[in-house]
This record gives structure tokens, sequence and C-alpha cells, in this order.
């Protein structure tokens, strides 16, 4: 299992919540009114809109808030907020490579919280392209074990067009490129096949084995990231052993 795969399980975990959900909600709203900003209010002729907008159905946001966010977004609906998108990159304890990437309406409030959550946990902020080289953009697509045979889910991903597929504990994980993803979820979509989550990622090109208590500080700066109302996602190249997530999780 990847490092981005465990980080993903721990989330879902640890985001079950009423106040993680809210924030997530919120997080939602803000990415598919950009997008719909971007690149017009049609899903259908805007990749990054649709990701979104299913990744906010697979986890319950309401359809009106959805809708309200796209008509927001794309003019149909005045909307005051001028978000920009920024990234921001680092290292964190062990040296591991840290991306955050950010919605903000105040880059000088948001530059200073992630500044000063990189050095609470002993890493260093850098600048542009200090670590995004060792990225990639990749779709990843989770399936639940319990809704699929390993042999179907094998040949239906593979046959639409996917790169990899790991066993990711209680979800097969399955890897695309970023210009099959559609083309990849289109295809277990037409198998019947429930997507558990689907959206696009950056996937490290190699990564940094942490154990023991680095490991404990990168998950909690990777937590303190997430948590910030302004961070849409973080990425890492981190990896560490399942036992590392028990005692995180604990």
């Amino acid at each position: 299992m990847s490092g981005h795969s465990k980080w993903s399980k721990i989330k879902r975990k640890k985001g079950a919540t009423d106040a993680k959900r809210g924030k997530l909600f919120s997080k939602l709203i803000k990415e598919i009114t950009v997008a719909a900003r971007e690149g017009g209010g049609d899903i259908s002729g805007n990749i990054r809109l649709k990701t979104i907008v299913d990744k906010a159905k697979q986890n319950n946001l309401p359809i009106d808030n959805i809708e309200r966010a796209i008509k927001r977004g794309s003019g149909a609906e005045a909307a005051s907020e001028n978000w920009e998108e920024i990234a921001y990159e680092g290292y964190g304890p062990g040296g591991v490579a840290i991306l955050a990437e950010a919605l903000t309406d105040n880059k000088n409030r948001t530059a200073a919280d992630i500044r000063h959550i990189f050095t609470k946990a002993g890493g260093n902020l850098g600048g542009s392209g200090s670590v995004a080289y060792q990225f990639e953009r990749k779709g990843f697509i989770q399936v639940k074990k319990d809704t699929i045979t390993e042999e179907e889910v094998f040949e239906v991903a593979l046959e639409a067009g996917a790169d990899d597929i790991e066993d990711g504990g209680d979800m097969w994980d399955i890897y695309t490129e970023y210009t099959s993803f559609n083309d990849v979820k289109a295809g277990l979509e037409k198998a019947e096949i429930i997507l558990a989550n689907s959206e696009l990622i950056m996937q490290p090109i190699s990564t940094v084995r942490v154990s023991g208590k680095v490991a404990q500080n990168v998950l909690k700066m990777m937590e303190m990231l997430e948590d910030n109302d302004d961070v849409q996602d973080v990425w890492s190249n981190f990896d560490f052993d399942e036992s590392e997530m028990e005692a995180f999780e604990g």
C-alpha cells in the first residue's frame, strides 16, 4: 500500500465526525466554485469540475450545495470571493517532500499560517518548484473489496486503461494516467462497479521511508496542514509500516 493510500485511509477514519465533515464540505464547495469559474459550468466539458463534483457526491455533499457552487463559479450567480490557487512546497520531518495546494482570498494570511505549520513541525518551507518536480499528476480510484472480486476489478480496470492496481487493505487502489482518468472511471461505472472514491492526486515519483517518532511527526504535520481552512489537498512522498498508522490512529 502506497504512502498516499495509507494517508487516505487515515483521513477516512478521522474525517467521520460532523466537525470534520463540515470543514470538508466547505472545501469542496470552494473548489467546485473555482473549477466552474476557470473551466465553465458544463461538467461534461470540464474534467476538473466533474472530478470534484463526483468527489463531493461520494462525500454526501447535498446536490443543492453543488449546483449553487457551480452557478456561483460560472457567473450564473454573483460571487464576491476572489480565491487564488497557490501551491506551498517544502520539506517535513525526515526530509520528506510536502506539497500543499491551497485556495485563498488572502495570500499573506495563508502563507503565514503554512510557514508556522512547517516551522512547528520541524520542517522548512521552500520556494516555488522546490519539491513539485518530485510528483506527477495521476488519477486515483478506490473500490471496496467487499463489492467486487480481485479478478473482476483487475480485468475491468486494466481493460479500461488503468496503470496499476494495489491492495489497499479494505480497498482496491487503482492508479491511472491523468489523461485516462475519466475513461477508466467510465469503464468501471459501465461494469456497474461502485466507486468508493475517485480523485486526481499528486503521486510521488519516489518515496522516503520514515518510522517511529519521525513518522508520527510527519503524520501530525499532514493533519495540521489538512486542518487549515485554506488548504485543499496535501501530498507527500513518505512511506511507513502499517504499525505507524495504527499508532497514529490510537
